[in-house]
């Protein structure tokens, strides 16, 4: 499941990464940029945060989803970044996850703002699609900041010990999901970009697991991102 994000973790109650306090951030970016001279540090900071200025923002429609036949459900605002992906972060990852519970519990969690961590879509065992971050934002679910910058977070429902929880109706949909996400930022269909949650730097968790068919998923992932089935 979905870890904080980063871990070095800001103390709690100040939850959010540096890129949150935009202004002081970009203002100190900016000040030390002309105070060494160096203007492409500034250009850099202000291509990455203008549009966090008060009254500027990326357009979004509540409700919209980024998968066609997802169901949106919309996660806390604690447990994710606002961002303008791919503009600001380049997505080059599909994180896959196991929720280690059920489809409900997970949803609970994703909404509770305590909880610090979030995937942008959960995968049901009867192929539903639910959609909880939009893409362009950063998701907290690979307890790595730079993971998270660059990911889409996958959830599956079930438990890594159960090999049942992987069902022929999971597997068809989110290889469809996950097809569509690499088709829309250029991702090659390969284990070097459609990761493991337990392979993101520094975790300790174990997803998606032993019981998780790499070589199927792989299979369904390129047949759909070919022929769109």
């Amino acid at each position: 499941m979905g870890a904080s994000e980063g871990r070095a973790q800001a103390p709690k109650g100040a939850r959010g990464d540096g890129d949150r306090r935009l202004g002081r951030r970009a203002l100190l970016a900016g000040g030390a940029a002309a105070a060494v001279g160096t203007a492409v540090l500034a250009r850099d900071e202000l291509s990455r945060l203008w549009w966090r200025l008060p009254g500027v923002d990326r357009p979004r429609v509540a409700g919209a989803v980024d998968f066609r036949g997802a169901r949106w459900v919309a996660a806390s605002p604690a447990n994710y970044r606002r961002a303008d992906r791919p503009d600001d972060y380049r997505v080059d990852r599909v994180v896959v996850h196991v929720t280690q519970g059920g489809y409900a519990s997970a949803v609970r969690v994703f909404q509770d703002p305590a909880h610090g961590a979030a995937a942008h879509y959960i995968v049901r065992k009867d192929g539903r699609v639910t959609q909880l971050i939009r893409e362009l934002d950063v998701a907290f679910h690979a307890g790595d900041r730079l993971v998270n910058e660059r990911s889409v977070g996958i959830e599956h429902e079930g438990f890594v010990a159960d090999a049942s929880s992987f069902t022929d109706a999971m597997y068809a949909a989110s290889a469809r999901l996950t097809a569509a996400v690499c088709g829309r930022y250029g991702i090659p269909v390969d284990r070097e970009h459609i990761i493991g949650h337990a392979e993101v730097p520094g975790t300790d968790h174990t997803d998606p697991g032993p019981h998780w068919d790499w070589q199927r998923y792989l299979g369904l992932v390129g047949r759909a991102r070919t022929t769109g089935t």
